[in-house]
C-alpha cells in the first residue's frame, strides 16, 4: 500500500548528547556531511511518501526549519564567486515533497515519543495509514533502497500496522525494547529485559507504519493516560502494546540495512564511520 505521509519527531534536548547539543540540535548532529534527520527524510522520499511532518521545538531559532529552506543570501554569494556549480549541493529541500514543521506544544514538561505523534494527528485531522519514524536513527541501504517502502508493502489495508526491528547480540538485550515475535506478528515488548528474561534479541527501532485506528488510540492514550508516580512520559511503546491487547495485529519485519543510532556518541561515531566507508 502507499504511504502518503509521515510524522517525524525531533524535539527534545538530546540529553544523552550534551553538552554539544546546547548548541546544536540532535537531530542535526552530522553524519558525514548530512544532518541525522536528513537520512530519515530521504528514507521517506524512497518509499514515495509526499507529506513529512517534522515536529520541532517551540524555540525562536529552528536550525532544522533553517536547513530545508532555501538560503537565497548563500545562492547568490556563491554564483558572484563562480562557485554556481555548488547551489545545487545547498538544494536541501525534496521535490515533489512538502514539509511541514509543527512546534510541539508543551504538556505538562512531559512528551515522550506518543505526544508529538498525537499533537499532529489532532491539529492535522489525519485519518490515513501514517509512517511514524523517530528523528535520531535510520536504516542505512548501501544499495540505496529503502527498508520503510519495504514495510509498506506489507500493509494491504488501512486497517494494518507495522514496524521494523532489528537483531542485536544476546549480551545486549538489557539496553534495547525488545520484541516477541509470533509468526510475524508483535506479541509483546519487553523494555530493557534481562539477558535470561529476554524473549528474543528483535530490538524495537522506533519506524512503524500505524493504521488510523492505532493513531486513534495514541491520541487518547496522551489525552487519557494517568500518570503513576514512575511514570516520565508518554512512551508510544504504551498505546502500541495496548493495540495489540485489544486483539489487533501489528507486522514486525527486520530490515535489510544496517541499523545507525546517532543518539548516543558510540552509536553516532559508528554511524560516520558506515556513512564513510571505513567499517
Amino acid at each position: 500500500m502507499q504511504i502518503k505521509k509521515a510524522i517525524i519527531p525531533v524535539a527534545g534536548w538530546g540529553t544523552r548528547r550534551l553538552p554539544i547539543t546546547k548548541t546544536i540540535e540532535k537531530a542535526m548532529l552530522p553524519i558525514g556531511n548530512r544532518p541525522l534527520v536528513d537520512y530519515v527524510v530521504e528514507d521517506c522520499v524512497k518509499a514515495g511518501i509526499s507529506e513529512i511532518y517534522i515536529v520541532i521545538d517551540e524555540k525562536p531559532f529552528s536550525q532544522i526549519k533553517n536547513y530545508y529552506e532555501e538560503n537565497a543570501q548563500l545562492n547568490n554569494y556563491l554564483i558572484a564567486r563562480g562557485k554556481g556549480d555548488r547551489v545545487a549541493l545547498a538544494k536541501t529541500d525534496r521535490e515533489g515533497v512538502t514539509l511541514h514543521f509543527y512546534c510541539q506544544k508543551n504538556v505538562d514538561s512531559r512528551y515522550g515519543s506518543a505526544e508529538p505523534v498525537a499533537q499532529v494527528v489532532e491539529e492535522f485531522g489525519i485519518n490515513e495509514p501514517v509512517a511514524v519514524l523517530m528523528g535520531d536513527d535510520f536504516s542505512y541501504n548501501a544499495d540505496g533502497s529503502s527498508d520503510i517502502a519495504r514495510l509498506a508493502e506489507l500493509i494491504n489495508d488501512e486497517n494494518d500496522s507495522a514496524m521494523l526491528a532489528t537483531e542485536v547480540p544476546m549480551e545486549a538485550v538489557e539496553k534495547y525494547g525488545i520484541l516477541k515475535v509470533d509468526d510475524g506478528i508483535l506479541s509483546g515488548i519487553y523494555e530493557k529485559p534481562k539477558r535470561e528474561e529476554a524473549p528474543s534479541n528483535l530490538i524495537n527501532i522506533s519506524k512503524y507504519i500505524m493504521s488510523p485506528s492505532l493513531l486513534k488510540r495514541v491520541v487518547n492514550y496522551c489525552r487519557s493516560h494517568d500518570f503513576g508516580p514512575k511514570d516520565q512520559e508518554y512512551l508510544i511503546t504504551d498505546p502500541i502494546i495496548d493495540h495489540i491487547k485489544a486483539g489487533e495485529k501489528i507486522h514486525v519485519m527486520p530490515i535489510r540495512g544496517e541499523y545507525l543510532d546517532g543518539g548516543s556518541l558510540e552509536g553516532w561515531l559508528h554511524a560516520n564511520n558506515v556513512i564513510f566507508g571505513t567499517k
